[in-house]
C-alpha cells in the first residue's frame, strides 16, 4: 500500500494530504494524483456551472427568442432546447483531427466555440422558462436544480414539492417559505433541518411538530414557543403579540431566533443519518465516505458535494442517480467509469467531455448523443480510438497547457478555469467562494461587468408596506429597490451576492404572500 504524502496545492499553495486509500483509487482508475487541494478542485468545477445568471437571446437555429445561460455577446453558438435535441443537426460535423502541435486544452476550447450549446439545462418543464438545471416542473419561476415541483419560485433543490418560495433543499413539502434542508413540511416559515412539521415558524432540527415557533430539537410537540409548552390559546396570543404578519415583527423574531435560540441549541457533530465510517456534514445513508457534504446514498466516495446515489467516486459535484467510478466530474448523472466530464448523462467511459449523452468511449467531445469511439467530435473505429487515446494522454503530459497564472495542466487536471464558458461572477463559485472583481482577476478568473439597466426604480425599500394586508395589486407594477443596492460602493453595480439592485413582485408570488400572511421581501431574489 502506498505511503501517505503531503503536497502543496498548485493553486492556493496550502498543504494537503493524499492518503494511502486515495492512491489506491487513483491507481484503480489510472489517473495521476491531484496537484490541487480538495477545496480548489471543487472551486474550479463550480467555476464552470452557471445556474442563475440568465439572459435573453435568439436561438441560432430557429431564431426564436428564449432565455439563455449566455449573454448576447458570448462567443458561442446557442440553440434553444427544442433545436438542440432535434435531429436537424449532427455534432460530428464539427469534428477535428487531433493536432499534436497544440496543447490539448487549447484544442478543446476551440471546439467548444463551434459546437452549438444548450440555452438552458431543463427537461419536461411546463410554463417554467426561467428555470435551469431543472426537470419536470410546472409553473415555476427562477427555480434551479428543482425536480417535480409546482408553483414554486426562487428555490434551489426543491424536489417533489408545491408552493415553495425562497427555499433550499426542500423535499415532499407544500407552502414553505425561507426554509432549508427539510422534508414533509406544510405551511411553514423559516424551518431548518426539520421533518414532518406543520404550521410552524423558526424551527431548527424539529420533527413531528405542529404549531410551534422559535424552537429547536423538539420532537412530536404542539403549541410550543421558545421550547416552552403553552396552551393553544396562549400560543396564538403570543403570535398575535409578536406581529408575525408584519415585516418588523418578523425581523424581531428572526433576530431572536438567530441571536438567542440558535447559539444555545445543542447540536450533533454533523447533520447525519444512517452513516457508517463517514466524515463531512449533511449526509444521509452513507458508508465509507470522506469529506463529503450535502450528499445521500453514497458508498466508497471522497471529496463529493451535492451528490446522491453514487459509488466508488472522488471529487464529484452535482452528480447523482446510479453513478459509479466518477472522478473530477460536474453534473454527471447516470455516468460511470468517467473522468473530467461536465454535464453528461446516461453514459460510460468518457473523459474530458461536455454535454454528451447516451454515449460511451468518448475523449474530448462536446454535444454528442448516441455515439462511440470519438475524439474531438471525430469518429474513429474501436481500434483507432484505443491506439490514439494513449498518444493524446502522453502529449498532454509532454505539452501541457499553462494558464496566465502559471498553473500547469497535464493529463489528470480538470478544465482550466480561465477556459470556462462563464465569468466567475456568473457561476455558483461566486455564491460559495465570493470574490470582488479585483480579487477574481488577480486569481486568473474572468469577470462580467453588469449590463446597463433600462429600468427606473419606482419604489424605495423604506416605502414598502409593513404588512401584506396593506399591499394592493398595484405593487405588481412597481420596480422595487433591493435593500442591498443602497449599500453598494459608489461606482459599482454589483455585490458579492450578485445583487440585481431591483426586483418586481409577480402575481403568483403576491398570491403566495397573501395566502401565507407574509410581508413583502426587501431584498432581490439573488440576495435572498
Amino acid at each position: 500500500m502506498p505511503a501517505p504524502e503531503t503536497k502543496t496545492c498548485q493553486n492556493c499553495k496550502t498543504k494537503f494530504s493524499i492518503e494511502s486509500e486515495d492512491f489506491d483509487f487513483y491507481e484503480k482508475i489510472k489517473v495521476p494524483p491531484p496537484t490541487w487541494c480538495p477545496r480548489c478542485r471543487l472551486l474550479r468545477k463550480m467555476a464552470r456551472r452557471n445556474e442563475r445568471s440568465l439572459y435573453k437571446g435568439k436561438c441560432a437555429s430557429c431564431k426564436k427568442e428564449v432565455i439563455f445561460l449566455y449573454p448576447e455577446n458570448a462567443p458561442f453558438t446557442v440553440y434553444c432546447n427544442d433545436c438542440w435535441w432535434s435531429d436537424e443537426w449532427d455534432s460530428l460535423e464539427y469534428g477535428k483531427k487531433y493536432d499534436f502541435n497544440k496543447s490539448f486544452f487549447e484544442q478543446f476550447y476551440i471546439l467548444s466555440l463551434k459546437v452549438p450549446r444548450l440555452a438552458l439545462y431543463q427537461k419536461g418543464n411546463v410554463n417554467s422558462p426561467y428555470t435551469n438545471h431543472a426537470d419536470h416542473n410546472k409553473n415555476c419561476y427562477l427555480a434551479f436544480n428543482n425536480g417535480f415541483c409546482e408553483d414554486s419560485m426562487y428555490c434551489k433543490w426543491g424536489i417533489r414539492s408545491k408552493d415553495l418560495v425562497d427555499c433550499y433543499s426542500i423535499f415532499n413539502s407544500e407552502l414553505v417559505y425561507e426554509s432549508q434542508d427539510s422534508e414533509r413540511c406544510s405551511r411553514c416559515k423559516y424551518v431548518y433541518y426539520s421533518h414532518d412539521c406543520v404550521d410552524s415558524n423558526f424551527l431548527f432540527n424539529c420533527k413531528g411538530c405542529q404549531n410551534c415557533s422559535l424552537c429547536s430539537n423538539l420532537r412530536n410537540s404542539s403549541y410550543c414557543f421558545g421550547n416552552r409548552q403553552y396552551s393553544k390559546e396562549e400560543y396564538y396570543k403570543l403570535l398575535l403579540e409578536m406581529e408575525i404578519d408584519s415585516y418588523k415583527g418578523l425581523q424581531k423574531l428572526s433576530q431572536q431566533f438567530n441571536g438567542e435560540v440558535l447559539p444555545k441549541t445543542l447540536r450533533k457533530y454533523a447533520i447525519a443519518n444512517k452513516v457508517v465510517n463517514a466524515t463531512g456534514d449533511y449526509f444521509n445513508e452513507c458508508k465509507n465516505t470522506k469529506e463529503c457534504f450535502h450528499v445521500m446514498q453514497m458508498e466508497d466516495c471522497a471529496f463529493c458535494v451535492d451528490d446522491g446515489n453514487m459509488k466508488d467516486s472522488y471529487d464529484a459535484y452535482e452528480s447523482a442517480f446510479n453513478c459509479e467510478r466518477q472522478y473530477e466530474c460536474h453534473a454527471g448523472n447516470r455516468l460511470s467509469n468517467s473522468n473530467f466530464c461536465t454535464i453528461s448523462y446516461d453514459s460510460h467511459h468518457l473523459e474530458y467531455c461536455e454535454m454528451c449523452h447516451d454515449s460511451s468511449y468518448l475523449f474530448a467531445c462536446i454535444g454528442l448523443r448516441n455515439k462511440q469511439y470519438c475524439i474531438l467530435n471525430k469518429q474513429y473505429t474501436k481500434e483507432e480510438y484505443e491506439e490514439l487515446v494513449p498518444k493524446i494522454i502522453q502529449h498532454m503530459n509532454d505539452m501541457p497547457y499553462t494558464d496566465k497564472k502559471g498553473r500547469v495542466y497535464r493529463y489528470g487536471e480538470f478544465f482550466p478555469p480561465e477556459l470556462s464558458p462563464f465569468c466567475y461572477n456568473e457561476t455558483i463559485a461566486q455564491e460559495y467562494f465570493p470574490l470582488t472583481k479585483e480579487q477574481a482577476q488577480e486569481q486568473g478568473y474572468s469577470w462580467k461587468d453588469p449590463e446597463p439597466r433600462d429600468y427606473q426604480i419606482t419604489m424605495k425599500t423604506v416605502d414598502i408596506p409593513d404588512n401584506i394586508k396593506d399591499v394592493n395589486d398595484s405593487i405588481l407594477n412597481e420596480v422595487i429597490e433591493c435593500a442591498h443596492a443602497t449599500c453598494l460602493p459608489a461606482g459599482r453595480g454589483d455585490c458579492n451576492e450578485q445583487c440585481t439592485t431591483a426586483f418586481r413582485i409577480i402575481p403568483q408570488e403576491l398570491q403566495f404572500y397573501r395566502k401565507m400572511n407574509l410581508p413583502l421581501p426587501r431584498l432581490c431574489p439573488n440576495c435572498r
